[in-house]
């Protein structure tokens, strides 16, 4: 079934004091991207949430924010704040405030939310803390949260394959049409070549078998037999592609180079108004089509 590189996931959880809450989204990728916002005070976690992903997904752009906060008793030390890190945010607000006037861009005023929430100005935690089973506890929540984001992306793919599936209906039908017309072409072409050798020979000397062989070089150079038998093995290759387990977007993408190849080559030997317009008609198909299988996994 097509799985889609879109998708997206948020899942809440608690235990022994501790709060968290997931957000997992991805979009289309050439390759797999992971950028992770995670506490940097869970010893070996970013790491381990690294290895788990990498498992579960093969394409796509994806970011996986996680906020975990502390349900501490009363009278116990709650957050800590970062002074240096604080300073180094700030500083870095005040480049980018001067740069955006000087620019003549109006930024919207960063409140004090806002700077609490950039890693490292906020620490929680004591630096002797075991994390261990906090780690853990994260790690046994994550195969949830990917369930939810792969049923998503599933459903994401299902939807894909049903376009792509008519779009590839289009293309089928289109190069019926296309083989259709060669047939009407191959006898207005032969009708028409006859009048214009009678011409020739009448009016020059020209020589019969240098004239024969000129012609046949043009009609071997206006054929496109193997134009739309390749069109069609790729619709029957497109279609495989499509009932394969797995990820199958790069062969996809390999696919549509071809299906595009064809669909020019028709045009540049069509010779006839009625085949150049089939042609134009593939290429819109295969390209709304190519846009399409960019989300596919």
């Amino acid at each position: 079934m097509t799985v889609s590189m879109t998708g997206f996931a948020a899942r809440k959880g608690q235990g022994a004091g501790i709060s968290w809450a997931w957000d997992l989204r991805a979009v289309n990728g050439k390759g797999l991207d992971l950028r992770l916002r995670v506490p940097d005070w869970i010893d070996g976690l970013e790491l381990a949430l690294r290895n788990e992903l990498g498992r579960a997904l093969s394409r796509g752009n994806v970011n996986l924010t996680l906020r975990v906060s502390r349900d501490l008793a009363e009278g116990s030390e709650a957050l800590r704040l970062n002074l240096a890190a604080l300073r180094a945010v700030l500083t870095a607000l005040g480049t980018v405030e001067t740069v955006a006037m000087e620019t003549g861009v109006t930024l919207k005023q960063a409140t004090q939310a806002d700077v609490l929430a950039f890693r490292g100005v906020i620490e929680a935690g004591t630096a002797d803390e075991d994390t261990a089973p906090l780690r853990a506890a994260l790690l046994a929540d994550l195969p949830g949260l990917l369930a939810e984001f792969n049923a998503m992306r599933a459903a994401e793919g299902a939807a894909l394959q049903g376009v792509i599936t008519a779009q590839l209906d289009q293309i089928d039908a289109l190069t019926g049409a296309a083989t259709a017309q060669v047939v009407t072409r191959k006898a207005t072409q032969t009708e028409l070549l006859h009048e214009a050798v009678a011409r020739i020979l009448s009016a020059t000397d020209a020589d019969p078998a240098r004239l024969a062989q000129e012609l046949a070089l043009l009609a071997v150079k206006t054929d496109v037999t193997e134009e739309l038998d390749r069109l069609r093995a790729h619709v029957a290759a497109a279609r495989s592609l499509l009932a394969e387990p797995g990820p199958v977007g790069r062969k996809f993408d390999f696919l549509m180079q071809e299906f595009m190849r064809e669909a020019n080559t028709l045009c540049s030997k069509a010779q006839d108004l009625a085949l150049t317009r089939i042609g134009l008609d593939l290429k819109t198909v295969i390209d709304q089509m190519r846009e399409q299988v960019q989300n596919v996994e």
